[in-house]
C-alpha cells in the first residue's frame, strides 16, 4: 500500500462549554491520549491572584497535563482578547513544533472566537470621541452608555458582559466612529489559521449544569473564597475583578447585603453566565456536542476529524 508522504496538518482541539461543566477534567483526558499540552482560554484563570473563585485547576490537575496561561498575569495588568489572540497563536506555533495536536480549552467566548475566527483590525478611535465618552461615563455612569449601545448595536448588547465598562464603552466608540454596528465589523472575515481545528462542546441537561454550579459555589466558600475576596477588596475597582464570585462579595463587604444573600447571587449570576455561554456556542455549527463523561466518543470524534 502506497504511503502518503504529505505531513499531516497540525490540529488545534478546542474544548468549550459552560462554566462548571468539567472542561478541565475532559481536557486532561484528551491531552493525555494525544500526549499533548493545554492552552487555557479563560479570561480570569490567567490572573495569579484569582484561584478559588475562578476554579483554577488544582495542583493535581496541573501535574496531570502541562497547562499554559494559568496564573500568568497579575490583576493589575490589563489583558484583552486581542492580546490573548497574539499570545495563543505564538504559543500554539511553538507547541506545534513538537506536537501534532494542541488543546485549547475555556469558557471565555471572546477568547475562543479571537483564536478560532480572529479579531478584526478595528479603526483607531478618535481622541476627542474617547474623551467625550469618558466624561459621559464619569458623570452619568455606565448605564447611560449601556443604553446607547443597546440602541446602536442590539446584537452586541446581548453578547457583551455589561459589567465590563471598558468593553461597553469601546463598542460604543466603534459604533460612533464608523456609523456601523460593532458586531457587524467584528464578524466580517474569519482569519485563516495555519492549522486545522476540531471543536468539542460539552453539554448536559440544564438542571444538571445548574446543580453542579450550585455545588461548586458551596465548595468555593468552603475552600476560602470569602478570604480570597477580602484580600482583593482594596483593588475591587480593577476591571479584572469585575467578575462573578468576587463582585457579589465586594458588595457584601460594602454592607449591601449579608453573606447568605451574596452566595445566592453568586449561584444565580453563574447560572445566568452559563446560559449565555451555551447560547453563544450553539451558534457555531462546527462544534460536535458531547456529555463530559463520553470521553471515548470525544476522542474517536477527534481522531475522525484530524
Amino acid at each position: 500500500m502506497a504511503h502518503n508522504n504529505t505531513r499531516p496538518k497540525k490540529t488545534l482541539i478546542v474544548i468549550i462549554g459552560p462554566t462548571g461543566i468539567g472542561k478541565t477534567t475532559t481536557s486532561i483526558v484528551v491531552a493525555n491520549h494525544f500526549k499533548t499540552e493545554i492552552i487555557s482560554a479563560d479570561s480570569r484563570q490567567i490572573f495569579k491572584e484569582l484561584n478559588i473563585g475562578t476554579a483554577t485547576p488544582t495542583v493535581h490537575e496541573l501535574a496531570s497535563a502541562v497547562h499554559h496561561n494559568i496564573g500568568s498575569h497579575s490583576v493589575h495588568e490589563y489583558y484583552s482578547a486581542w492580546e490573548f489572540e497574539q499570545d495563543a497563536l505564538a504559543l500554539s506555533e511553538k507547541l506545534f513544533k513538537t506536537h501534532h495536536q494542541v488543546i485549547m480549552t475555556g469558557g471565555s467566548m471572546l477568547y475562543i472566537d479571537a483564536v478560532c475566527k480572529g479579531i478584526d483590525d478595528l479603526p483607531t478611535v478618535d481622541k476627542e470621541l474617547r474623551e467625550n465618552l469618558h466624561t459621559q461615563y464619569m458623570s452619568e455612569g455606565i448605564e447611560s452608555i449601556r443604553r446607547q449601545l443597546k440602541q446602536l448595536d442590539p446584537e452586541f448588547y446581548e453578547q457583551v458582559d455589561l459589567m465590563n465598562h471598558k468593553r461597553v464603552i469601546h463598542a460604543v466608540e466603534i459604533c460612533l466612529m464608523t456609523g456601523q454596528a460593532y458586531s457587524s465589523l467584528r464578524t466580517n472575515t474569519v482569519k485563516q489559521r495555519p492549522f486545522n481545528m476540531v471543536k468539542i462542546g460539552l453539554e448536559m441537561e440544564r438542571e444538571e449544569i445548574y446543580e453542579r454550579i450550585n455545588k461548586r459555589v458551596d465548595n468555593m466558600i468552603k475552600e476560602g473564597l470569602v478570604e480570597e475576596a477580602r484580600n482583593l477588596y482594596p483593588h475591587k475597582d480593577l476591571n479584572s475583578l469585575n467578575t462573578v464570585g468576587y463582585k457579589e462579595l465586594f458588595d457584601c463587604f460594602d454592607g449591601e447585603y449579608d453573606l447568605e444573600k451574596a452566595i445566592e447571587l453568586i449561584k444565580r449570576n453563574t447560572r445566568r453566565y452559563a446560559k449565555k455561554q451555551l447560547s453563544w456556542f450553539k451558534r457555531d455549527k462546527e462544534i460536535g456536542w458531547f456529555h463530559p463523561q463520553e470521553t471515548k466518543k470525544i476522542i474517536s470524534f477527534i481522531e475522525q476529524n484530524i
